[in-house]
């Protein structure tokens, strides 16, 4: 029996020349394409790729428009710093896709076309757009103001009628109506019957108005003293309204031009001032001031005064330059039906100032006098 003696380096050497054949035939492998290569039917839902690291992975050489990722769970996926302008997503199902972390502010969404995207089901009530900046955006050409020139119809009614009640309109351009009788009383020491009142017809910004004052003597000639006036009626501001027009005055049979302010001053007064220019040039200035002091719902204090002044002397008319007349009344009035009206009783105190008190000397006439009243007011 022969026996062979095989020596240690030969041994050694054999098992390194195994060892390092398949790291030879690995580096003759030539550079695989993997872009003709059909992955669409491999299941990748069971592979693990949390740990791998695709940030130095080049595939921008890579053709992923064959590629189906809609069975792909992308929710935990970092696509913060991939570029996605040239890829199409036309196809892709974006409903389960969390992007409340992505930054959109360096996307150019200007060549994009949205008029064939469909978002009718899409839910935006969670959609958090406080930090949007919408000042660059263009939407002129968003519907709004004046209809389009091809709209069927200016008001959008296609042709369909209001019906029999007409076109709807705001309350305040409807042409209304209304009087106002604030003075209708008898003065027992003079025996005369004293009143004003107010007619007008317009809206809340234009309206002509018919206002008449005076007295009416109950006893010998039965003589009518009057001053009335057709104007027209305008706010100023808030709390005043304007008038102009022409008047008429009985007591000396002359007509006038009228202009006046009536409001409401300071402290709830309600103030007047009329001036009339008469024909022969005389200048008459009337100014009152009335005050409302109510007690509760129905009882209502008015203190009210007035004064007549006048430019010019005009003896045939018992006129001196200057203020002429002074006119004060307390009133309790109690308010009913809707406070439309309201009877009252009163004082009534009356005098002459200036140089009228001794015209009135001259012609035996009472420089001063007071009377009790009792009337009514209403409104409707």
């Amino acid at each position: 029996m022969k026996i062979y003696k095989v020596s240690l380096p030969f041994i050694g050497m054999s098992s390194l020349m195994l060892l390092t054949l398949p790291l030879a035939n690995a580096a003759e492998m030539p550079i695989m394409d993997h872009s003709s290569m059909d992955m669409s039917g491999m299941d990748h839902s069971s592979m693990d790729m949390s740990d791998m690291d695709h940030s130095s992975m080049d595939m921008s050489g890579m053709d992923h428009s064959s590629m189906d990722m809609s069975d792909m769970d992308h929710s935990s996926m970092d696509m913060s710093g991939m570029d996605h302008s040239s890829m199409d997503m036309s196809g892709m199902d974006h409903s389960s896709m969390d992007m409340s972390g992505m930054d959109h502010s360096s996307m150019d969404m200007s060549d994009m076309d949205h008029s064939g995207m469909d978002m009718s089901d899409m839910d935006h009530s969670g959609m958090d757009m406080s930090g949007m900046d919408h000042s660059s955006m263009d939407m002129s050409g968003m519907q709004g103001g004046e209809p389009p020139a091809d709209a069927r119809s200016p008001d959008y009614s296609n042709g369909v009628p209001y019906g029999q009640y007409g076109k709807p309109m705001m309350m305040g351009s409807m042409p209304l109506w209304g009087v106002s009788v604030d003075d209708l009383g008898y003065q027992f020491d003079d025996d005369q019957i004293n009143f004003e009142a107010t007619g007008w017809y317009g809206t809340d910004s234009n309206r002509v108005r018919l206002r008449t004052e005076g007295s009416a003597q109950t006893k010998d000639d039965k003589e009518i003293d009057s001053l009335s006036s057709l104007a027209y009626w305008k706010p100023l501001s808030i709390f005043w309204n304007g008038e102009a027009g022409v008047a008429y005055d009985t007591e000396n049979d002359k007509s006038a031009v009228m202009a006046g302010i009536v409001g409401t001053a300071p402290y709830f007064i309600e103030t007047d001032a009329r001036a009339y220019l008469y024909t022969d040039g005389q200048l008459r200035l009337d100014l009152g001031a009335e005050y409302e002091w109510r007690l509760n719902q129905h009882w209502v204090v008015i203190p009210e005064v007035e004064l007549t002044a006048f430019s010019k002397e005009d003896s045939d008319n018992h006129i001196t330059k200057g203020f002429n007349e002074l006119e004060a009344e307390v009133r309790l009035t109690y308010e009913t039906l809707s406070r439309q009206l309201a009877p009252y009783v009163g004082v009534s105190y009356e005098t002459a100032l200036g140089s009228a008190r001794g015209q009135r000397r001259q012609h035996n006439e009472s420089i001063d006098s007071s009377s009790l009243t009792t009337g009514v007011k209403f409104w409707f």
